[in-house]
């Protein structure tokens, strides 16, 4: 097992072309091509994670935050980040970061979160823009149904909650194969006619280079034509945030002693308590004030996330119940997401949690 087959899973779990544009993923330390010895998850890299690693024969970190975030200009003792970067590079630990790609999957972060507090029906909050495309392809009619499968297998043809979904025409294509070609149908310098068949499906563009394989591996033409188009419709499957229902109404009070449960927090500050029940909540993982009108609009009782500042609680208007439960308690669950994702994918590997708490934020009770 080396590295790469795992940070090369992990890409598929959450491709780093999903990440925001302020975000650092992927592989951040260390050589892909490396044997792995074991896999340490957790949501980031400290000293004590690092030591953890070390004692545990762990020689691959999959953190939530990215260990280098800005620019380094210099890697040295006397910086916090550069005092982590040469102690993995001396004890040949690399480093692998799944952040805000994993925090746009519908069954990432958020979707974690969702399942801890027991909701159903869930929906991204905010759809990603620019993700869905268009492949058309034409294909001789005895092949299309091959050439289809295929493209259904690599991840095409999804709208909402129905798959396989594609659309076809009939028709005549004309080709000249030239000098030195191999023609499926057809002879060198002839122009040929062939009945085919136009097939489209639209996919999400992150499964484009996998999608162009499987069109290029499953049909029977030397020379595959197709057409990639971009399309404004909004793909619901990726994006910022959740929304979802709870089993049953619940009072606001109740509510949030559900929260300081499940998210283990001793703190949960909060707006107004609201006296109608709520069933309809949104969530969103770390930082989600950006979130706070798209909940409202969305007609979310509730709205769960961290790191709200004092002017944010205003824009609830009354209208839902702010729950700050702070950054690690809302992201502590990715570690076991991590965890489960990987001891599945590579049963008989070594994939661990750590046992570190890496939370920055201490809390104190005075009366």
């Amino acid at each position: 097992m080396q590295v790469r087959d795992i940070t090369n899973f992990l890409d598929t779990l959450a491709p780093s072309s999903l990440q925001e544009s302020y975000d650092n993923v992927g592989l951040l330390v260390g050589d892909a091509h490396s044997v792995c010895t074991g896999v340490l998850c957790c949501l980031d890299v400290t000293d004590a994670v690092l030591e953890e690693a070390i004692q545990k024969g762990c020689n691959l970190i999959v953190a939530h935050h990215p260990m280098i975030f800005g620019g380094v200009k210099q890697i040295t003792p006397n910086d916090g980040t550069g005092q982590l970067i040469i102690k993995s590079i001396q004890n040949n630990i690399s480093i692998y970061a799944i952040h805000t790609n994993l925090d746009n999957m519908l069954d990432g972060v958020n979707g974690k979160m969702a399942a801890m507090l027991g909701l159903s029906k869930c929906s991204v909050l905010l759809p990603k823009p620019g993700i869905l495309k268009k492949l058309i392809t034409f294909i001789p009619e005895a092949q299309v149904e091959q050439v289809r499968n295929a493209l259904f297998l690599a991840g095409a043809g999804q709208i909402g909650q129905y798959s396989e979904c594609s659309f076809s025409s009939s028709g005549q294509g004309t080709f000249k194969a030239g000098t030195g070609t191999n023609p499926f149908v057809g002879s060198e310098g002839v122009r040929h006619t062939e009945k085919e068949v136009k097939l489209e499906m639209i996919y999400p563009g992150y499964l484009e280079a996998a999608l162009l394989l499987a069109l290029k591996n499953s049909h029977p033409y030397e020379e595959v034509a197709y057409d990639l188009m971009a399309l404004g419709n909004t793909y619901k499957g990726l994006g910022a945030g959740i929304l979802g229902e709870l089993a049953a109404p619940m009072m606001a009070d109740q509510f949030l002693r559900r929260l300081a449960e499940v998210f283990k927090t001793p703190v949960v500050r909060h707006t107004t308590l609201l006296s109608q029940p709520i069933q309809k909540v949104a969530l969103c993982g770390g930082a989600g004030s950006f979130l706070i009108e798209t909940a409202l609009r969305a007609g979310a009782q509730a709205f769960v996330t961290a790191d709200l500042k004092y002017h944010d609680f205003f824009k609830a208007a009354d209208k839902l119940i702010l729950a700050d439960i702070g950054h690690f308690e809302s992201e502590q669950f990715t570690i076991d997401l991590l965890q489960e994702r990987l001891a599945e994918k590579f049963p008989t590997f070594a994939v661990l949690k750590t046992s570190v708490s890496t939370n920055p934020v201490n809390y104190l009770w005075h009366k």
